[in-house]
């Protein structure tokens, strides 16, 4: 057996498990392609190597990125009208240039049903809206700012809104409770559960068809025989070296992976089935303890002393910046007036301190001339509301004036710079698999991280962009896949 090459249907004498959708790996994604499949008229079994449940989905924020169409009820009731084509233009500037542009599209025409959609499945909403700048909410506030609509570049490129909604669920870590919902949902749909299944291979015929999958049960393969088709829901890549060495190596200069056995089984399985891998250099990287108020207002320079990104963008912007820069480390310079003490596990040290920003360029051994030239630059154009170099906004952008100052160091090894994979299989709007040439490989669907989607751009990732790809266009694969 093989994830890198399919089993062939002809080598089978007998199915253990016979179904019309297998579905591989139970997230949210998984959990929703069960859902669409078995309220399609499909038999579905579920297939997950762990014990239960979860996956990256359970935990998240259970934040889902949700707008367009006027607004929902909690963007409407907060003041904000949200058109589906200010949503579809933001979608498309925070995918970069790896957005697809035919699922922004759709997604932000469909993003407000789909809402409707999560409510009849039982997640509930609070909606209300919660100002200013968050990691996520630590009550059950529903609506919050979760990218980075309302800064530079993307605000002069779509009207902004914030369009992150989180499951009505005190403190942090909703997205645990969003999946046990939908597994209820799944379950009384009649969706099979199976766990402590671990998928090896897939299953094609001589047509190139996937057929069914090999999954191993209590160290023994059993096959499964999917008459309408195998969706692989089965995370990203984060967890195995070897992918990440030869597709995606700039994640080895942080070192804090995040994921539920994300090893890239999936996307192997695909590709050797013919589907096609594309962005696989793509990671998302936060180290968001930085950007929430009053910290917002610092100013990020790296070993040069040159600042590189407007602060006031969303924490995942600023961290996947960050990386790019020369050496192993950046800095953020704060005044007393902004100081908060970063939380132990943020992994952030003070760095340098002073009384003026020379004493700081001193502490840290920068060349003299460099960091305080900075810093005298901002600071003479914020006390005028401008930031010509980056476009940085009041009210965040303020002068760092009032002393002392310090420098917090965010090490790229040592500091907790938390990170995903974004690349994966090629699919279609409807969650199929497609090949080098951009045809369906006939019987075999994708969501969730293993696949290349919303979430395409580290640069541009907004929080609640994966759990709106997983949630809707695992329903986009689980209806396809049970038309046959």
């Amino acid at each position: 057996m093989s994830l890198h090459r399919p089993y062939p249907a002809s080598a089978i004498q007998a199915w253990d498990h016979e179904t019309d959708i297998a579905v591989i790996g139970f997230g949210a994604a998984g959990a929703c392609a069960a859902i669409e499949g078995a309220l399609a008229g499909a038999r579905v079994m579920l297939f997950e190597r762990g014990s239960g449940s979860g996956g990256a989905s359970a935990l998240s924020g259970g934040e889902i990125y949700i707008g367009g169409s006027g607004g929902t009820d909690a963007q409407r009731a907060a003041g904000f009208e949200d058109s589906t084509e200010d949503m579809a233009a933001y979608l498309k500037a925070a995918g970069g240039p790896c957005a697809d542009e035919a699922k922004c599209d759709l997604y932000a025409r469909e993003s407000l049903a789909h809402y409707g959609w999560l409510k009849e499945q039982g997640i509930p909403y609070r909606g209300n809206y919660l100002p200013g700048k968050h990691i996520e909410p630590v009550d059950d506030s529903t609506l919050m700012w979760s990218g980075s609509e309302a800064a530079w570049p993307f605000c002069d490129i779509a009207r902004p809104a914030p369009r992150g909604h989180v499951i009505q669920h005190v403190g942090w870590g909703g997205g645990r409770p969003l999946v046990d919902l939908l597994e209820s949902r799944a379950r009384a749909l009649g969706v099979e559960v199976v766990t402590d299944a671990r998928a090896v291979a897939l299953v094609q015929d001589e047509d190139r068809r996937v057929v069914g999958v090999v999954v191993r049960i209590d160290n023994v393969n059993r096959f499964v025989r999917a008459a309408k088709g195998v969706v692989l829901c089965t995370g990203g890549f984060v967890f195995n070296e070897d992918m990440r060495r030869r597709y995606c190596p700039e994640t080895f200069k942080i070192s804090s992976p995040i994921g539920d056995q994300d090893d890239g089984s999936g996307i192997e399985m695909g590709v050797g089935a013919g589907g096609d891998a594309i962005h696989m250099e793509q990671f998302f990287t936060t180290c968001p303890w930085t950007m929430p108020e009053p910290q917002a207002h610092g100013v990020f320079v790296n070993q040069a002393g040159q600042r590189f990104i407007n602060e006031d963008c969303y924490h995942g912007r600023v961290s996947r910046v960050a990386v790019d820069q020369m050496g192993d480390r950046v800095y953020l310079l704060l005044d007393i007036a902004h100081f908060d003490q970063p939380l132990e596990m943020a992994g952030i040290t003070i760095a340098g301190t002073g009384e003026t920003w020379e004493e700081v360029e001193t502490e840290l051994d920068m060349a003299p001339g460099t960091l305080s030239a900075t810093m005298a630059f901002y600071n003479a154009h914020a006390a005028e509301g401008r930031d010509p170099l980056f476009h940085k906004k009041p009210p965040i952008l303020t002068p760092l004036d009032q002393g002392p100052f310090v420098a917090l160091e965010l090490n790229f090894q040592n500091s907790y710079f938390s990170f995903f994979t974004l690349g994966g299989l090629r699919t279609s709007v409807d969650g199929e698999v497609l090949d080098h040439g951009g045809a369906p490989v006939p019987g075999l669907f994708a969501a969730g991280r293993c696949t290349s989607s919303l979430p395409a751009w580290g640069h541009g990732y907004s929080s609640g962009l994966s759990l709106a790809d997983c949630t809707f266009f695992g329903r986009q694969a689980g209806r396809k896949a049970a038309r046959g």
